[in-house]
């Protein structure tokens, strides 16, 4: 009898998936083991496995589409095997799904008429992938294009980073799992489009893909004007070019990532090159041949400044400024804090801490340790053990209740060009300092190289920010929800302190607990630093 594949769960939070790419298409020989698909859950786009040996039989959910956890999607079993009976079989569920996938067709059928070509479903037969745009946080409803690693036109493998995009969580890469050309551009560099949106189209040279144009969706069509090949696409460009080239002024400054780089080394205003590229883009050859002669409307104006007040320079009064996009991380930083600061009714406790010990006892074992130990991997441990201590401290509140977490998940924050990340250790308190200084490595290096996984930056139930290598004396840090506490550490200064009644040099570091009063009262956050001051005064009792 033939085997049902349900939409399995994924995550604790999930409730639909959706389907983002088929490996296999109905009539394909199946194993055990062989991964059937890609979905797209709250947390991660991940790889959907076959238990079972067989022929694919039927397909029920299209690309690009979210169904219910444990709703139908597909049925394996032997080649010319009836399944019919077996999805009859799975109830009300399985029926409502399986007259979809048998309409789908012939809905699309039309498509043809209206655009001139075959329907979606029909040239995924032929090779053509369309390309969405792929949830990539849990958080995520829209993503930026930020670079197109490839142009109308380029040869795509499956491997091939197509693009990059900017999520409310970080820039991400996004490949097309798909061989072929590139037929389609749906969304252009620095323009918005919804999860689930068109964004390319790659497939065999010369298909025709009007139809699926003609219905795609809004970010599809916003672009499907610019025809995909041909005299008619390069007509296209050369009418786009005009129009951001009248703004490269006023308006937004589309530029490469390696010519912002160069032209803030050299100090050029962008408002003020002229691009070459496509659309007006900025490049890293617009940059190395600008002259500041070229800014005509600032310079010719100055010797009649000179005629009326000789004695003025000519850039004296001048205003100027510059403006940029607010970016997917950015606008989620700014939410969630504000949501934060506005809400949480924060108070703030410091002390200062005596490093001495802290000091000799991580050189010593620095001598000893397979990798290097950090002050902030000695704060973070020390924090850990605290916080099991204190487990009011490691605390939520959830609006008719209050968490009190047992396991202790340590959030670091980390700052990237585009904002800041907070990577989580879990279960600290039972990790060496060895493993968490290697583990706090790595997730900064993936940070910043925009590796960092979504599912790796869940779950903390308290946060560290650390600002301490920039020589900061002292400052507070914005709670990050849903935890009741964050701690900011500062730098270690060398400063006169009174020991034994007499003046002598000290190394000190300030910390500042922010709590969330709703949660935590002033006598319980003195508590935990006086325990965290006391475990980094006397290091030792980190090992213990």
């Amino acid at each position: 009898m033939a085997d049902i594949v349900k939409m399995p769960k994924m995550s604790d939070t999930m409730t639909e998936g959706v389907m983002a790419k088929w490996h296999k298409k109905v009539g394909d020989k199946v194993k055990s083991g062989d991964v059937l698909a890609e979905v797209e859950t709250d947390k991660a786009t991940m790889d959907l496995e076959s238990y079972w040996d067989g022929t694919l039989l039927f397909v029920g959910v299209e690309e690009g589409k979210a169904v219910p956890v444990d709703a139908v999607i597909a049925v394996i079993g032997k080649e010319g095997e009836d399944y019919k009976a077996a999805l009859e079989a799975e109830g009300g569920a399985a029926k409502a799904d399986a007259p979809k996938a048998e309409e789908a067709p012939k809905e699309e059928a039309k498509a043809p008429a209206q655009g001139g070509g075959l329907s979606e479903e029909e040239l995924s037969k032929k090779g053509v992938t369309v390309i969405r745009m792929p949830l990539l946080s849990d958080t995520m409803t829209e993503g930026v294009i930020a670079e197109w690693h490839k142009k109308v036109g380029d040869k795509v493998k499956d491997d091939d980073v197509l693009a990059d995009v900017e999520t409310d969580k970080a820039t991400m890469e996004v490949m097309g799992y798909a061989t072929g050309t590139l037929l389609h551009i749906g969304v252009n560099k620095g323009e918005a489009a919804k999860v689930n949106g068109i964004i390319a189209i790659v497939g065999p040279e010369g298909t025709d893909i009007s139809a699926i144009l003609a219905q795609g969706d809004a970010p599809a069509k916003a672009a499907s004007s610019a025809p995909a090949e041909g005299p008619k696409a390069e007509a296209a460009k050369e009418e786009a070019k005009p129009q951001v080239a009248a703004n490269a002024n006023t308006g937004r400054i589309i530029a490469s990532p390696l010519a912002k780089k160069i032209a803030k080394e050299k100090g050029i205003d962008l408002a003020q090159v002229a691009g070459s590229a496509d659309g007006g883009r900025i490049i890293k050859k617009d940059i190395e041949n600008f002259k500041p002669a070229a800014a005509a409307p600032v310079t010719t104006a100055a010797p009649a400044a000179e005629k009326v007040a000789p004695a003025i320079p000519s850039f004296v009064g001048e205003e100027k400024f510059s403006e940029r996009p607010v970016t997917q991380m950015r606008k989620a930083i700014s939410r969630r804090l504000s949501e934060s600061l506005f809400t949480a009714p924060h108070f703030y406790v410091t002390m200062s801490i005596d490093m001495d010990q802290a000091i000799a006892a991580r050189t010593k074992m620095n001598e000893y340790a397979p990798v290097k130990i950090s002050f902030n991997d000695l704060v973070l441990k020390a924090v850990a053990i605290a916080l099991k201590q204190h487990p009011a401290i490691n605390s939520s509140f959830l609006g008719d209740t209050i968490r009190t977490n047992e396991h202790v998940h340590i959030g670091v924050a980390v700052a990237v060009d585009e904002g800041l990340l907070v990577p989580v250790i879990r279960f600290a308190d039972g990790k060496s300092l060895s493993h968490i200084s290697a583990e706090v490595k790595e997730y900064a290096q993936k940070a910043k190289s925009k590796k960092l996984q979504p599912a790796e930056m869940e779950g903390s139930t308290f946060t560290i920010s650390n600002l301490g290598m920039f020589g900061v004396d002292e400052f507070t840090a914005i709670i990050n929800t849903p935890n009741a506490c964050i701690l900011a550490v500062s730098g270690i200064a060398q400063v006169p302190v009174v020991k034994n009644g007499a003046v002598v040099p000290g190394n000190v570091m300030k910390v500042t607990l922010s709590c969330d009063h709703r949660v935590v009262d002033g006598a319980t956050g003195a508590a935990f630093l006086q325990t965290l001051k006391a475990l980094l005064e006397e290091p030792v009792r980190l090992l213990v």
